[in-house]
């Protein structure tokens, strides 16, 4: 009828989309609750997307029920999202008035009429409530929602152990984006009582500033007169107030360490009222500093940091010479590092010099706080990275007042400071020269770091003056000013003490090495583009840095009259420098023509070894002979063109330079060498490889000519340090030598003692001088074995600095020449080297460099991609090293030497094979590529060692080796997987044998090598032979518990797992069936657990075949009979279990079993129910568990007392219920 078409009409049926289209829409809500910021971030996006699409108002309706609902949420992950989400949809839909949603916010949490476990969900509630309406953005268009908003918040910041100052927070923020006149004509009345009470919280006091900065025709001096009492904020009868206020945002910040806004607010304000003066000595130093070292120190600390890009020169100065950075010393001197604000400091000045562009201020902060002293050294480290920052004129100030602070130290325009410990043990005149050189010593650390720091803006002339000025001070003394040489124009008012001069000296040499690494400087972005790499150790116009320092010790050296040396040079020495300028004078001349990397390592030689001239002492041995040396040098250096051994002379040379104490001679030394390596010849790389022959020699000419002379090896020095120890010596052991003289004296003395007379006779005298002679004899030869055995020791220990010296060569040659035939020679020394290191007791230094040897070996000779591809006619003597390195392998002790030995074999084959012919295209041609390896003889080499590890219990070799052979030379795994390995894989009376195999097997299986080399037929051939040996290895495991045997199925099975695996994706031609079948009767073999490495394999492999790990149902203990039992248990009954008797009976009866005593007759049911009792006791003592019970420490000792005490009483009542019983 047509009534019935109407009614159809009205309520149309729902298309079946519809439902999973709201289940989409629904959605959209869950996402905004996960903790995931990108999935509420996504999901907020995606509703938004919906909402413009679909345009729905209903849907828009339950949008807004929804977020407004959730911003109570009850996980506190989610406020934010649906926070987030409500301002955004307002932000969006601009028709939907803020004024209705701030009403939906105000009645759905109400705090009036919420539950009270509710409250603080509510409170949330209406903060996230006004933080989206003022995310939206559109908060200053409706003035009456700002008063809206604030009055809510004024009223939440009532609960403060809930919100603490968030809400006072969120009105700042509001503050921050209405305009003046919405703030006059709206919230001015309505903040007025927060305005008014802004000396009471910081929070309220932030409100009052933010409103000042931002509403200043506003809150005018009247204003703030009618509102506060006074016109200004920072005034004398405010301060008292704003101390309080700032310590209790001290105190706010204690756990996020950073400096609250308001304060920074207040110094901006101090400023900007022209009060800082009085703010910072009334406020911070008088108030503040006050208190104890705490959180309010810490405030001030960072208020200083904070404070510096906004002060005057002037207000620079006078902060950075104060109380707060004098404080801030000390608490640096003595706190911790944890506690430590440094790292903050540093960040503040930092940010500061890098954001500042004038020069003067910037010099102000880097002099005060270079000022900064304890006890004459500055707080700040020599190293301080800040002067990075520096405009080129400020750096040049700074350079020029540490240089005015060197040489007139004057202590009292510092702002020294002393620790409580230091003042207990000053003592005047001392304690002021001890300052002096602290602070001198810091000083020259501090012009070397700035020469040392790339990142510092220095011209090249300022590197000079400060390397020149160094040196100067080092080595000479200003004796009468000369134009000439600037350095004598000052002069120092307290002359230098020899410890300055040795720190002067020691920071010269280490400058050097900065200057020997310090980059070209850029003359132009264009040039920087043309040579990537900028040359090192050289100024702009391409001079050696070092060249020019020797130059002006030239000049000092020829003007006796105005630079007096500090160690004036011998003849030797003077005719060794003027023969080094003349060789480096002809190199140069030399390099005119074309530089060459060999010129120049020359040159820096002969440099540097002139200007250790400076240091060395004129008779010193040392000294000598590198004097004889560098004479030697200039013929070397002229001949080499006629003579081709200059290489051999020059390694010589090389070598005895290297021994010298001077890091940077090694490092020049090395760099000489690292040059010279493509020149190097066999004989040269002979003369560093004697040193093994000469190590022993010498040791043996130690031992037989024990008597001979030693004072051709020791120096000055050595033998003045023998003097010293053989003095020490004879004090030691002049008491026992006194000893034995008394005993002598008075065995002499019984003898005669019934003689009167004063003087012996001639047969007491006799036998007195024989007892001395002898007692004087033993003595001597004592001293003599001591003296003996410490040359020894000495003399071994200078032959392992010079092996380690030649090996380090060694080493620069292998990094440099991994190409050259000649590295095949190092092998075997390199090898013994780490032979000898890791057999051997060694200390820190030796194991670095046994640690230095072993990482080149490995890595740059056996693993490098760069080797010896000219085999030629060595074919013969490389594969006797390798029998002989493989023979070693097996005969050593200790596997990881053996690793390296069979590294060095696997890098003589990689020699020997040599690199496939650049024709070969195909894969498996190259694979099986051998070169001139004779295949035959290796694979019978590799073959018994595989043997010997296998059959061997204890072999150095390790599964690890032979998987290192089988990816790196696929061929001969193919051999080894037809034979021993697969072979072995079905020992079941060596169990520990068979796993092995199953574990190489699998490494071989798995290598893409090699299932490229057995491709088609073969692999399969291979996969049925392997399935099989498996299947007859697991059918011999019987039943066992045995660890070992468990071990070998568990390798077994993971063969398994990967064949079977394997044969399933490959789909190959391979029968598994009897495997299978193997497979499950094995669990009636072995004793499975529910979870372990063996179990979850073994179900892992039967998941291939289709069988899945049964489940196991979990039963639940039956409570009824449980309660049963425990009503049952008589109060204070002791089982016989707990009765002391029991404890004295060796032999323990499992629990249920009857006891073989009758005459017990609680017995029975004691020990039955032993478990069941224990239980019941715990839980009894769980449930009547009180405040006093003892400790489970005193357990023990409190249980065995209280049972000795109430045995007594319980007795007669255990008597009587055991009779009842009966």
């Amino acid at each position: 009828s047509s009534m019935d078409c109407s009614l159809k009409a009205a309520v149309p049926v729902r298309p079946t989309g519809v439902l999973q289209q709201n289940r989409v829409f629904l959605d959209f809500f869950w996402d905004l609750a996960k903790p995931d910021q990108e999935v509420r971030l996504k999901a907020i996006e995606d509703l938004i997307k919906y909402l413009k699409t679909n345009n729905k108002a209903d849907e828009l309706e339950y949008t807004f029920k929804r977020l407004v609902d959730g911003l109570a949420h009850i996980r506190e992950a989610a406020r934010p999202g649906f926070s987030l989400a409500l301002g955004q949809v307002l932000s969006a839909f601009e028709d939907v008035s803020l004024q209705s949603v701030l009403k939906r916010i105000k009645e759905k949490h109400n705090l009036q009429t919420v539950k009270k476990k509710l409250v603080r969900s509510a409170l949330f509630g209406n903060l996230f409530g006004v933080l989206a309406l003022h995310q939206s953005g559109r908060i200053s268009t409706e003035p009456q929602v700002v008063l809206g908003c604030v009055q809510l918040l004024q009223s939440l910041s009532q609960h403060r152990q809930h919100l603490k100052d968030l809400p006072t927070k969120t009105m700042t923020d509001i503050l921050n984006e209405i305009s003046e006149e919405v703030f006059e004509e709206v919230l001015l009345s309505a903040l007025q009582t927060d305005l008014a009470s802004a000396f009471s919280t910081p929070e309220q006091l932030q409100l009052l500033l933010v409103a000042l900065q931002r509403f200043p025709q506003t809150l005018k001096p009247k204003k703030l007169k009618k509102l506060l009492g006074s016109t200004t904020i920072i005034n004398a009868d405010n301060i008292p107030k704003l101390t309080e206020v700032m310590k209790m945002a001290a105190q706010s910040v204690k756990k996020e360490r950073v400096l609250p806004t308001v304060v920074l607010d207040l110094l901006k304000l101090s400023l900007k009222e022209d009060s800082f003066q009085l703010f910072w000595n009334n406020a911070i130093i008088n108030g503040m500093l006050k208190e104890q070292p705490g959180p309010a120190h810490y405030l001030s600390f960072r208020l200083l940091g904070s404070a510096l890009p906004l002060l005057s020169i002037a207000q620079l100065k006078a902060v950075l010479s104060g109380e707060v950075i004098t404080l801030y010393g000390e608490h640096v001197v003595s706190k911790p590092d944890r506690f430590k604000l440094a790292p903050e400091m540093d960040t503040y000045v930092s940010d500061f010099l890098q954001a500042c562009q004038d020069p003067d201020k910037q010099l102000a902060v880097m002099v005060g706080f270079s000022s900064l002293t304890n006890q004459g050294y500055p707080v700040v480290p020599s190293v301080w990275r800040v002067v990075q920052h520096l405009q080129p004129a400020a750096l040049q100030h700074y350079v020029e007042w540490l240089k005015k602070m060197f040489l007139q130290p004057e202590l009292d325009k510092l702002l020294d400071f002393s620790t409580r410990k230091q003042k207990d043990n000053q003592e005047g005149k001392e304690q002021k020269e001890n300052s002096i050189f602290r602070l001198r010593k810091w000083i020259v650390a501090r012009l070397s770091s700035i020469i040392d720091n790339h990142q510092v803006k220095r011209q090249e002339d300022l590197i000079m003056d400060m390397a020149r000025f160094v040196f100067f001070h080092a080595f000479f003394s200003a004796k009468k000013a000369s134009a000439d040489i600037p350095e004598t124009m000052e002069k120092l008012s307290i002359p230098l003490d020899d410890r300055t001069r040795g720190v002067l000296i020691n920071s010269f040499f280490g400058l050097l090495l900065s200057m020997h690494h310090l980059p070209q400087t850029e003359d132009s972005s264009e040039d920087a583009a043309i040579n990537q790499k900028r040359p090192l150790g050289v100024t702009a116009d391409g001079t050696m840095w070092i060249y020019q320092l020797v130059q002006y010790a030239q000049v000092l050296l020829s003007q006796p009259k105005h630079a007096q040396s500090s160690k004036p040079f011998s003849p030797e020495q003077r005719q060794a420098w003027d023969s080094m300028l003349e060789s480096v004078s002809n190199l140069r001349k030399k390099a005119k023509k074309g530089p060459t990397a060999e010129n120049t390592a020359f040159q820096q030689l002969f440099l540097l070894v002139g200007m250790h001239f400076f240091k060395w002492s004129k008779n010193s041995e040392c000294c000598l002979k590198v004097c004889e040396c560098v004479c030697l040098l200039p013929e070397a250096v002229t001949d080499q063109e006629e003579e081709p051994e200059w290489v051999e002379v020059m390694v010589d040379i090389l070598l005895s330079l290297l021994s010298q104490p001077s890091r940077h001679i090694r490092q020049v030394c090395k760099t000489v060498f690292s040059s010279i390596c493509p020149n190097v010849t066999a004989a040269a790389l002979t003369a560093i490889l004697d040193v093994n022959d000469e190590d022993e020699d010498d040791k043996d000419k130690d031992e037989d000519d024990e008597d001979g002379d030693e004072d051709d090896e020791d120096g000055d020095d050595d033998e003045a340090m023998e003097e010293e120890e053989e003095a020490m010596e004879e004090g030691e052991v002049d008491q026992s030598f006194r000893l034995e003289l008394m005993k002598v004296l008075q065995q002499q003395n019984a003898l005669e003692d019934g003689s009167d007379d004063e003087d012996l006779d001639d047969e007491a005298m006799m036998e007195l001088d024989k007892s001395l002679a002898a007692l004087f004899s033993e003595q001597k030869k004592k001293t003599q074995a001591k003296k003996d055995e410490k040359t020894k020791i000495q003399k071994e220990k200078t032959l392992v600095r010079d092996f380690k010296i030649k090996m380090s060569y060694s080493l620069v040659f292998v990094a440099r020449q991994a190409g050259s035939p000649l590295v095949l020679g190092l092998v075997e020394p390199l090898l013994n080297i780490i032979d000898q290191g890791m057999s051997s007791d060694s200390d820190q230094q030796e194991q670095d460099f046994l640690r230095r040897a072993a990482d080149i070996f490995r890595n740059q000779l056996c693993r490098s991609k760069v080797y010896c591809r000219t085999v030629g006619d060595r074919q013969g003597e490389l594969h006797d090293l390798l029998d002989k390195l493989m023979t070693k392998t097996q005969k050593l002790s200790d596997s990881s030497v053996s690793l390296y030995y069979f590294s060095a074999s696997l890098y003589v084959v990689k020699v020997l094979r040599g690199a496939p012919p650049a024709e070969t295209k195909d894969d498996k041609a190259e694979l099986r590529f051998m070169g001139n390896v004779d295949v035959d003889r290796v694979s019978a080499v590799f073959r018994e060692a595989l043997s010997s590890f296998l059959s061997k219990r204890k072999s150095p070799l390790t599964t690890q080796m032979f998987t290192d052979l089988f990816n790196r030379f696929p061929v001969s795994t193919t051999t080894h997987l037809r034979g021993t390995e697969v072979r072995s894989a079905h020992h079941a009376d060596r169990s520990h044998v068979s796993g092995q195999a199953c574990v190489l097997v699998l490494r071989a299986m798995q290598s893409r090598d090699v299932q490229q080399l057995l491709s088609g037929a073969p692999w399969t051939e291979l996969c049925v032979k392997v399935t099989g040996q498996l299947a007859a290895s697991l059918q011999q495991v019987g039943e066992t518990e045995s660890k070992v045997i468990k071990e070998k199925v568990l390798k077994t099975l993971e063969l398994c797992q990967f064949l079977v695996k394997h044969v399933h994706q490959q789909k190959l031609s391979v029968d598994l069936e009897p495997l299978k079948k193997v497979l499950q009767s094995l669990t009636s073999m072995i004793t499975f657990k529910k979870t372990g490495k063996l179990e979850d394999t073994y179900w892992a492999v039967m998941k291939h075949f289709g069988v899945m790990k049964p489940k196991v149902e979990k039963t639940k203990p039956d409570k009824n009979a449980e309660q049963q039992q425990v009503s049952k248990k008589k109060k204070g009954f002791l089982p016989e279990t707990k009765k002391r008797k029991k404890r004295k009976n060796p032999v323990l009866e499992p629990a249920g079993e009857k006891p073989t005593s009758t005459d017990k007759p609680g017995a029975d049911k004691g020990q039955g129910k032993k478990k069941h009792d224990k239980k019941t006791k715990q839980k009894r003592q769980a449930d009547g568990a009180t405040a006093s019970q003892p400790s489970p420490a005193k357990k023990s000792k409190t249980l065995s007392e209280n049972k000795q005490a109430k045995k007594k009483k319980k007795k007669p009542k255990q008597k009587k219920e055991g009779g009842g019983k009966m």
